[in-house]
């Protein structure tokens, strides 16, 4: 009886719980296609970026540094002082100031010295004391600077004053070895680099804690950047902090004190600008026949043929020799054969593309090598049909 009881189903609510899931799953349902119907006709937000990004403060920024140095302790490498006077004559005034002094009519086969020039880049706001990276090339005819030792140099600027002292050991990325007539080279062996190799020992003065206001310079001229860029910083420091000049620069107001302006700067530095599209370009590096487009490129509906024109030139060597008894010289003559093959080329009609994925389909559809390319895309340019700038390096 116990068990006859309780193993009947309970037939009536099991309907009812079940229309409430599936109505519950359709009302679940209808909720995510509206919420994805939602999220699709919210608008698409551009592309931010933080203000370090696209701009800088004018006056703060690298100098160069450059100075006339001696690389010792090679290994047979050096320069030929026979044919690089400069060399014994800069070893001579050095062991001068070290109080030694050779015999006049003396000049030293130097093998294991090389002259170089020494190039840092002084960074902005460095202080005497600070490590800098030098790098060092060789000016003469060393055959390479491995294992030597770069010996006090002074580094100059523009102005012709000393800001950093550098010395210390190079560092060669490269490997060589020659013997009976071989040689065999790995990179690069008359250039190297000291890493923290000069000391600082000048400081040079920077316009930031002077004056009223700051000027911000724009990485790239546009207008529609130094607008936003304005627009962003009166947002979130106050009406009227900001004001841009021109396409390039931004001019703002800044606190008098120090400490209150570098906080002022780093607070500017992480607000978010909106991006903005930039001019359409095509970079063309006729070199190495590489072609860069950005996204802006556009292309308006043009026609263009493309053929190939090949030319071929082949010699035969042709000896001609006489008889035996006839005297005369065996002469080699060469038969030359040209051939010129040139294969039609269809006329294509490129539709216009309003984006970049357009744009690469249209051109790929010319089956042309990117040395053809180049041609092509000046021509296209010069018939109007290239939405873009385009730039040869």
């Amino acid at each position: 009886m116990f068990s006859s009881s309780t193993s009947q189903p309970a037939r009536g609510p099991v309907p009812r719980l079940a229309l409430l899931r599936a109505s519950t799953a359709r009302a679940v349902g209808w909720v995510m296609a509206l919420g994805a119907l939602a999220c699709l006709a919210l608008p698409v937000h551009a592309q931010a970026t933080r203000l370090k990004e696209v701009a800088a403060v004018q006056g703060v920024r690298t100098n160069q540094l450059t100075g006339y140095g001696l690389v010792v302790g090679l290994d047979g490498t050096g320069d030929q002082t026979t044919q690089m006077p400069y060399t014994s004559q800069a070893m001579t005034n050095y062991l001068q100031q070290l109080g030694i002094t050779l015999p006049a009519g003396i000049n030293p086969q130097l093998k294991n010295v090389a002259a170089v020039l020494v190039t840092a880049q002084l960074p902005a706001f460095a202080q005497p004391g600070q490590l800098v990276d030098v790098s060092v090339a060789s000016i003469g005819n060393s055959k390479s600077l491995r294992g030597g030792t770069l010996i006090t140099t002074p580094l100059k600027g523009v102005d012709g004053e000393i800001y950093a002292l550098a010395q210390g050991s190079l560092i060669v990325g490269g490997a060589g070895a020659s013997g009976g007539g071989s040689k065999v080279q790995i990179n690069h062996l008359s250039a190297g680099r000291v890493p923290g190799g000069a000391q600082v020992e000048r400081t040079v003065p920077t316009p930031l804690q002077t004056g009223d206001s700051i000027t911000l310079g724009l990485n790239s001229a546009d207008f529609a950047t130094a607008s936003r860029v304005a627009q962003a910083i009166n947002t979130a420091k106050g009406p009227g902090v900001a004001q841009a000049l021109d396409g390039r620069t931004v001019q703002v107001r800044a606190p008098q004190d120090p400490s209150q302006r570098v906080s002022f700067l780093a607070d500017l530095e992480d607000l978010k600008i909106e991006a903005t599209v930039p001019m359409a370009r095509v970079i063309v590096n006729a070199r190495t026949g590489s072609i860069v487009l950005n996204q802006a490129v556009t292309l308006s509906p043009v026609a263009v043929a493309h053929g190939s024109l090949s030319v071929s030139i082949s010699s035969t060597p042709v000896i001609s020799q006489p008889n035996a008894f006839a005297g005369g010289q065996t002469v080699v003559t060469e038969k030359t054969d040209i051939k010129i093959q040139q294969e039609p080329g269809a006329l294509i009609q490129m539709q216009a593309g309003a984006q970049l994925a357009d744009v690469v389909k249209a051109l790929n559809a010319l089956g042309a090598t990117p040395q053809d390319l180049l041609a092509i895309l000046q021509a296209i340019k010069a018939a109007g049909a290239l939405n873009a700038e385009l730039e040869v390096i």
